[in-house]
């Protein structure tokens, strides 16, 4: 399942005057996906959009890019990938989007079941407390053109398989409680 292109997700945000840019909505996106239990397109739209429509166009494409998202997450290849400006792009700004998308995704947890997502147990609260960190994100003038790729391309993975990891392990937290007096089995 393919995602959408970065640059139109951007410039259709940007035309939709969105509260953030594509790094950040998606980043929120994955976030409120992996903390929130029945998480809707519509309730994406309300936290990124300031009235949460979108002409036909937009709606189109970021329905894809819910979509694509939502059934990366849910399946067990590992296909999930973050929504991020090019290679073209300078190491600067592809850097500054890492950083934003996680900002958006502590955000969506935040916005979902997990109320301090910094205080969760064990290996999770470690990548959560790295993805806190991953928000400062720069480049580090004193290292040269390819290490300093490198660097960005080990934290791109970081973070996407951290995401699939929370995605997981937060199962539980999404799940929708049971009605009281409701039978267990």
């Amino acid at each position: 399942m393919s995602q959408p292109d970065y640059t139109r997700i951007q410039q259709l945000l940007s035309r939709e005057h969105s509260v953030t840019d594509a790094a950040e909505a998606h980043g929120t996106l994955a976030g409120c996906l992996c903390g929130a239990s029945g998480y809707r397109f519509e309730d994406w739209l309300r936290e990124i959009l300031p009235e949460g429509r979108a002409d036909r166009a937009a709606r189109e494409a970021l329905q894809e890019l819910f979509g694509s998202t939502a059934g990366a997450l849910v399946q067990s290849d590992m296909e999930f990938e973050l929504l991020l400006p090019p290679d073209t792009e300078s190491l600067e700004q592809r850097a500054q989007a890492l950083a934003e998308w996680c900002q958006g995704f502590l955000y969506g947890l935040g916005a979902g079941s997990i109320p301090d997502a910094r205080e969760l147990p064990g290996e999770v609260g470690e990548v959560v407390r790295d993805f806190i960190e991953i928000t400062h994100a720069d480049v580090d003038g004193d290292q040269g053109e390819e290490s300093n790729e490198n660097a960005y391309a080990e934290l791109v993975e970081f973070v996407r398989v951290g995401v699939q990891l929370l995605f997981e392990e937060l199962a539980v937290a999404r799940a929708p409680a049971a009605p009281a007096g409701a039978p267990l089995h």
